[in-house]
């Protein structure tokens, strides 16, 4: 038998090399859990199955781990290192033999309490060949599939089938220590290790694969017979004065429109493209922070995606990354425009489900969609929407959409038993497809509707588009959330009526804020936004490529020692080599005279390389105030930034979405200044050094959040001048004003002039106290607002001030 069993293991082994292609994740679990390969190692998998054997043992083979088909020595016994928990179904039998799991467990922790020095690392290993979650009935197809305990036959075809498609994912080290700690009958440990075992394999098939799909039909039929939609229909009957039939069919006809159609296969077809299409068009996909979501995911959690949205692009992305991280790519709300032959088919079929732009006066919409979301969550599947409603076309978040935020509450409120977490992701690049559209579209072209003509124009152009970044922001626990500002929100859980409680919309908004919050946190500065935010400081938009590298190594210095915020990402190469990399994307000149080379922003690309600076601009709004401060005063206390910032800093937290300011954020800032020898500082009061570099790297650094102060500063003279003032003038005349600044100074950027930002800006005002607006609408100013125009007048450049003034 033991000839027999080694016969075996060498043909699964041979089978593995031959048919079986495996991603493992994560990437490095050496590292990422701290694993020893000195320590005595035993593995625990769902299966008893030669070909996941063979999978973990080349996997590990190739990692430096222990092998998974040899005994572990431990405390004086050999101990199969391949732990079980199932056996495979007999090929002519209904139920399986118990596995090995117990004895070998019993071995494992009988061993370790007999000797205390004895040590041993357990890893559950989950081993999937394919991803097809499977249908609630199932078919033929699934002969094909991955199945919980499949026969050696079944597993034959699974393996022949889907062994391109194998997934080996290694997740920490169970706790031994607690185990024991927990138990002390050593008798009851092995029962405990499974049980664990059980709901971790579970959670990750889950969190892999997603739940098993209903037949549309059945998912059609299900949802018509729920009361929420059977009380819509009626009414829709009622007052279209229609049969109830008629009305049902007009209910079926919207889920039609509405519903995904999520197909395994059409995924598998996607990932193929999408990895040819992103070699071709990116020299890279950054992403980080990855662990938060595996983190929810094996901890039962219902996983909500909400990414800013640059571009169509990030449909694609994000779901393909989600994919290679070995978790089932979400159904994603997309926009019903989008909804065009033949991408919207296959939209559906990669997990799209559509949405209009308005459910005004379509109650039975409403109520479909309302319904069909809750089944999402109530059935166990990750949902991705974009919260800001459409792309940005100026770089900066928008302010956010809260209608698909507000249906998620309310879906809560059906009483779904699993957490609910919400990933911000922040999505960046250093060039953005659309973005000559979007410049079209800020100077008053009309927006273009999509097609399949505009989707060949688009695979036309394909080219070389930089690199890609995508980090997953802090997760917010929603129940979590929920507990700590509206602890009374449980009252309103209901199964079936889905209500809207008063609470709602106030706390859908500042869930709302959180989240933008949170994706800004996690920016990535990259070679083009570094870039364009150094050489737009610069009149000409260019700069001799010795200071330009200066600049760029100082501005890098900065983030790396005086982040905004700690999950900011910064690129760990050099000056050098980031602008090597940004001269390969043709959107820079170089130009030479007898002085030496001078890097310049190419002429058609200036207005563009605004859109990338306003990705991080946030990430200089201090460190540019407190530059711009220095270069104008030449020595400043800790004290006066302090105040300074206590006026504009929430101004700028509202803008562009800011957490609260750190105690040490300032004095950081400062010493990183003084480190970069900028200033002198000696911890109370900062000096510009004389006769260094220092002041004119200052006076660029100021530049960067110039624009914002200007635009500031118009609307706060226009409201001290004129007492009173209508919002609708103030808008009117603010306009005015920009343009002609724009025209007298050179200003190019498309938010300087753009009506929504102004808006947001004088409801940050009235928030934070500086104006108070009647019911008529009428604008006064209060006590505060002089001194926020003392510091802009302090802070601009006289001839700006002069400019304004002049206008009034």
């Amino acid at each position: 038998m033991r000839i027999v069993s080694r016969l075996l293991n060498l043909f699964s082994q041979w089978a593995n090399l031959l048919f079986v292609k495996t991603k493992l994740l994560p990437d490095n679990p050496i590292e990422q859990f701290d694993l020893n390969p000195e320590f005595p190692t035993f593995y625990v998998t769902r299966l008893n199955s030669r070909a996941d054997l063979a999978a973990l043992d080349a996997v590990c083979k190739k990692l430096g781990l222990p092998r998974a088909t040899q005994p572990q020595a431990l405390a004086g016994k050999e101990i199969d290192r391949f732990i079980a928990l199932q056996n495979p179904t007999p090929l002519f039998a209904s139920v399986a033999k118990p596995s090995n799991a117990l004895a070998t467990g019993k071995e494992i922790f009988t061993a370790l309490c007999s000797d205390t020095n004895a040590q041993a690392q357990i890893i559950p290993v989950t081993i999937l060949w394919g991803r097809n979650p499977g249908k609630e009935k199932p078919g033929i197809g699934t002969l094909f599939s991955h199945s919980l305990t499949p026969s050696w036959l079944r597993k034959l075809f699974v393996v022949l089938f889907s062994g391109r498609d194998n997934l080996v994912r290694f997740s920490h080290p169970i706790d031994l220590n607690q185990l024991i700690n927990d138990k002390s009958d050593v008798n009851e440990l092995p029962q405990k290790l499974v049980r664990v075992a059980r709901v971790h394999f579970r959670r990750q098939k889950l969190a892999a694969t997603g739940p098993k799909l209903p037949s549309r039909d059945q998912l059609f039929s299900s949802l018509l017979a729920a009361p929420a939609i059977k009380k819509a229909i009626a009414d829709e009957a009622k007052s279209k004065g229609l049969s109830y039939e008629e009305a049902r069919l007009n209910a079926q006809e919207l889920l039609d429109e509405i519903a995904a159609n999520y197909s395994d296969a059409m995924v598998r077809v996607g990932d193929r493209i999408l990895t040819w299409l992103w070699n071709k068009l990116y020299n890279g996909i950054e992403v980080k922070y990855a662990e938060r979501v595996h983190q929810l995911a094996d901890k039962g959690h219902e996983i909500i995606y909400v990414p800013c949205h640059r571009s169509h692009m990030d449909y694609l992305l994000l779901t393909y990354v989600i994919y290679h991280q070995g978790l089932v790519p979400p159904h994603i709300a997309a926009g019903v425009n989008l909804n065009f032959f033949p991408a919207g088919g296959i939209f559906r079929r990669s997990g799209a489900f559509f949405i209009r732009r308005s459910f005004a006066g379509n109650k039975l919409y409403s109520a479909v969609f309302k319904e069909y979301l809750s089944q999402l969550f109530i059935k166990g599947y990750s949902v991705k929407f974009y919260t800001e409603g459409g792309r940005s076309r100026t770089g900066r978040l928008l302010p956010p959409k809260t209608g698909m935020l507000a249906m998620t509450i309310q879906s809560m409120l059906r009483g779904i038993d699993r957490p609910i977490s919400i990933v911000p992701v922040y999505i960046g690049y250093e060039h953005v497809m659309e973005i000559n559209t979007y410049l079209k579209e800020l100077a008053g072209n009309h927006k273009k509707n999509e097609s399949i003509f505009a989707v060949f124009k688009a695979i036309k152009n394909l080219k070389n588009y930089g690199r890609g970044y995508l980090n997953f922001g802090e997760p917010i626990n929603v129940n979590q959330y929920l507990n700590e500002h509206q602890n009374n929100w449980r009252d309103a859980i209901h199964p079936t009526d889905i209500q809207k409680p008063q609470w709602l919309n106030t706390q859908v908004a500042e869930l709302a804020d959180t989240i933008m919050t949170n994706i800004n946190s996690a920016a990535a500065l990259n070679a083009i936004n570094l870039l364009a935010t150094i050489l737009l400081s610069n009149s000409q938009f260019a700069l001799s490529k010795r200071k330009l590298l200066e600049q760029m190594s100082f501005y890098l210095t900065l983030q790396r020692s005086s982040k905004y915020n700690e999950q900011v990402t910064v690129p760990e190469d050099s000056a050098e080599q980031l602008l090597s990399h940004a001269l390969k994307l043709n959107k820079l000149d170089v130009l030479s005279d007898e002085l030496g080379e001078i890097i310049a922003i190419k002429e058609r690309e200036r207005t563009l390389f605004n859109y990338y600076r306003n990705n991080i601009v946030h990430l200089f709004a201090v460190p540019s105030v407190i530059a711009q401060q220095l270069f104008n005063r030449f020595s400043v206390t800790l004290e006066e930034c302090q105040q300074l910032l206590e006026v504009l800093y929430p101004l700028f937290a509202k803008e562009w979405f800011l957490t609260p300011m750190r105690d040490d954020y300032i004095k950081q800032i400062l010493t990183c200044f003084s480190q970069q020898k900028l200033i002198e500082f000696d911890g109370t009061t900062a000096k510009v050094i004389k006769g260094s570099n220092g002041l004119a790297q200052l006076e660029m650094l100021g530049k960067v959040s110039q624009l914002t102060l200007e635009r500031y500063a118009i609307t706060v003279s226009l409201i001290h001048n004129n007492q009173g003032i209508t919002r609708k003038n103030l808008e009117s005349e603010t306009d005015i004003i920009a343009n002609r600044l724009g025209t007298l100074h050179g200003i190019k950027s498309p938010e300087f002039f753009d009506k929504k930002v102004l808006v947001a800006f004088i409801n940050s005002l009235k928030e934070q106290g500086f104006i108070k607006v009647s019911d008529e609408q009428c604008i006064r100013a209060q006590d505060k607002l002089q001194t926020l125009q003392l510091h802009l007048n302090e802070l601009l450049p006289a001839s700006i001030s002069e400019s304004i003034q002049d206008t009034l």
